[in-house]
């Protein structure tokens, strides 16, 4: 049997081709607000956001008849579309080895802490659904000639619950899911970026935007109002905050939006960081196969000498193969890691090479060089668990690019059609941000603190500290599912909104025009600059309580000075831009609002961050002996039963904690007793209380 994959397979889990939109609809009506000719656009549910998740909720509510609209700053140009790693996870119970345990992956999803049971329960259970849905849609995920689906372990996951259609499997969901919108008509406009949220006596009404479409000298900068009484928040993670990034140019995310809103973010002191290719290129996790073939890693300083640096940090060839091999599946970094000569030794020790100012490699086309003195690499020298990992994928090859051939064609395939070919040329590195678990807080079924708001995806805070890799893909289609379902049953959002809003649009424009100055001294590119100078420098994986709360101050500072002087632009058509990175600004703010709180209450390092303390309990090795400068905290057991909330009151970052919601696993469903609940939608009624029984 030939193990060559075909070159239009290939191409088909590579260069995943996305549909064409239909024409955007005729806005009919215009209405006179604050000296603009405004159009304006009316419907029951509005949809911010064209990525997995939120296509999911708009695809499920036009099937239950909602009157759904979507908008997106970029259509397939968010991170669902745009990122991956060389075999992308979706995370879903097991149906190839064994039956699963629903409690158990429930356990699982949520065992990093800070993460409300029911929510892992429903995420666990809805999977079955959410994989079945998205191959009824033509979602190519890879079966055995009885129909089971492989299975692999991912990080975080003990069980092996992750399956993948390659390193496109999000695109792949887009896809699908855009094909099944653009059948159902579901109007959508594109390059349309949500600037405010219109609520009226706390639910919300509607949402001006920016499209440059609309623009013309009645109204320059392409304002345009919808009314909905349902909204949905799914444009995604905050990939703009960090400097260091592995998301794709332009993913703003809309934590800004919504603590303007009124809404309250959860988590949002968690992340996620972990190897990648840097964006100024192709921003691609280096996860999975990529360090599972054991490449060789090594720095070049300024005068191109190379550096085998790993080599300070491991005690032996085997050690520090090993632990390259391990970041496969321990992709992101995570504090204890760094202890024992574990695999996230491996991640400080490239931030202490970037530090230095090298750049770091990794070169598919030679093996490990090994510890000075020490024997030199050998498949037959590896810890136990990787010598059977190898052997059994069949991975004996001399070479890591041979080996990474025959495991993982794709992954060449991949860096080929952005022009690296990594069959010749080493791929340059580094530790990047490349995912926020915290968000905007939710209930149950996806409803924030302000009536009519949803939030779904990257964009609501459903994750705890750590979560199995690819569970986030899961999360946003059992969510989307979930919030569709809540919204038809509350027959909110059947018929487009007939209310009447342009006063409370005239006070929205009114706040905009408030952060437009044309003479202002910072614009757009300074504010991206310090924001992200920022939080790379002083909120990545390796933080001090001094470095955070003199941030924290900074962050304050600028938004002060924002809302004193604005921000300038030069043409009408950065306007949107602008707004963007006012509304970053605050996100910026609560983040080191919220990890300045939880570090000066003694919180400890846990997940994305070591917080590093001079009194600290933990000090990782190196090869030669203790690294004192990172000596950490660990984190504290009742922390992981907590949550840390922050909203906005007035112009002040306002943290509170809230114990995580319970999930009482001995409560037990009866039909009859049961069922009258479903045929009502009482179930639909529930309340986010501290315990949600089976």
């Amino acid at each position: 049997m030939s193990t060559t994959v075909p070159q239009d397979i290939l191409d088909a889990l590579t260069d995943v081709a996305m549909p064409r939109l239909r024409p955007e609809p005729e806005l009919s009506r215009t209405v006179r607000i604050g000296g603009y000719d405004i159009p304006v656009h009316a419907c029951g549910g509005l949809v911010i956001g064209s990525g997995a998740a939120g296509l999911r909720a708009a695809v499920e509510m036009k099937r239950r008849d909602v009157d759904v609209t979507i908008i997106s700053q970029s259509a397939w140009g968010g991170t669902s579309a745009c990122s991956g790693s060389d075999k992308q996870t979706l995370h879903t119970a097991n149906t190839k080895d064994h039956g699963d345990d629903f409690q158990d992956m429930a356990a699982a999803i949520g065992a990093g802490g800070a993460m409300d049971e029911d929510t892992a329960y429903i995420e666990a259970v809805g999977s079955i659904r959410a994989m079945a849905s998205l191959q009824y849609l033509g979602l190519p995920l890879p079966q055995d000639a009885l129909g089971g689906t492989l299975r692999y372990q991912t990080d975080h996951d003990e069980v092996g619950r992750a399956t993948s259609c390659g390193p496109r499997t999000s695109r792949l969901m887009v896809q699908v899911l855009a094909q099944e919108a653009i059948r159902l008509d579901i109007p959508f406009f594109n390059h349309t970026t949500a600037v405010n949220v219109l609520t009226e006596d706390d639910r919300v009404v509607g949402l001006l935007a920016i499209r440059p479409k609309a623009s013309s000298d009645a109204n320059p900068y392409g304002l345009t109002l919808f009314t909905c009484n349902a909204l949905v928040f799914a444009a995604g993670g905050p990939g703009e905050l960090y400097r260091d990034s592995v998301f794709p140019n332009g993913c703003f995310g809309t934590l800004g939006l919504a603590l303007e809103a009124g809404l309250e973010l959860v988590n949002i002191t968690e992340s996620q960081f972990g190897i990648g290719t840097r964006r100024e290129g192709f921003p691609w996790n280096l996860s999975g196969t990529y360090v599972q073939v054991i490449p060789h890693i090594y720095s070049v300083d300024d005068s191109g000498a190379e550096h085998h640096f790993l080599a300070d940090y491991y005690r032996s060839t085997q050690e520090m193969a090993s632990n390259i091999f391990r970041k496969g599946y321990q992709w992101p970094f995570h504090a204890t890691r760094m202890l024992d000569f574990q695999s996230s030794l491996v991640d400080l020790a490239i931030v202490r090479e970037n530090q230095k100012g090298r750049r770091v490699f990794m070169d598919f086309n030679r093996n490990l060089l090994p510890v000075p003195g020490d024997q030199p690499f050998s498949l037959d020298r590896l810890d136990d668990d990787v010598r059977s990992y190898l052997r059994h994928a069949g991975a004996v090859h001399d070479l890591p690019i041979d080996r990474l051939r025959h495991m993982n064609p794709l992954s060449i395939e991949l860096y080929k059609r952005y022009k690296v070919d990594i069959t010749i040329d080493p791929l340059e590195f580094a530790v990047n941000n490349q995912h926020m678990n915290g968000g905007i807080a939710v209930d149950i079924w996806g409803r924030t603190n302000v009536a009519g708001i949803y939030a779904v995806g990257e964009a609501a805070g459903t994750h705890g500290v750590t979560r199995p890799g690819g569970s986030a893909l899961n999360a946003g289609q059992v969510f989307g599912t979930r919030v569709a379902e809540h919204i038809a049953a509350s027959r909110m959002a059947h018929e487009a909104s007939k209310l009447e809003i342009t006063s409370l649009a005239e006070h929205a424009l009114t706040r905009i025009e408030a952060t437009l100055n044309t003479n202002s001294s910072r614009d757009a590119a300074d504010i991206r600059s310090e924001v992200q100078a920022r939080m790379s420098d002083h909120a990545g994986i390796l933080c001090t309580p001094k470095d955070v709360s003199a941030a924290h101050k900074a962050a304050s500072d600028l938004n002060a000075q924002i809302r004193r002087n604005g921000i300038s632009f030069k043409r009408s058509g950065e306007v949107g831009r602008v707004l963007q990175w006012q509304q970053m600004s605050l996100a910026s703010e609560a983040v080191l609002a919220a990890l300045d709180h939880y570090i000066a209450k003694g919180g400890g390092s846990r997940g994305a961050r070591a917080i590093c303390d001079p009194n600290g309990d933990a000090l990782p090795q190196a090869a030669h002996g203790p690294i004192p400068e990172v000596r950490f905290r660990s984190e504290r057991e009742a922390d992981m039963r907590e949550q840390l909330l922050v909203h906005m009151d007035g112009e002040d970052m306002v943290v509170s904690h809230r114990k995580i919601r319970r999930f009482d696993q001995d409560a037990r469903t009866f039909f009859e007793r049961d069922w009258p609940a479903w045929l009502t939608g009482a179930i639909y009624d529930q309340n986010d209380g501290d315990t949600v029984p089976c």
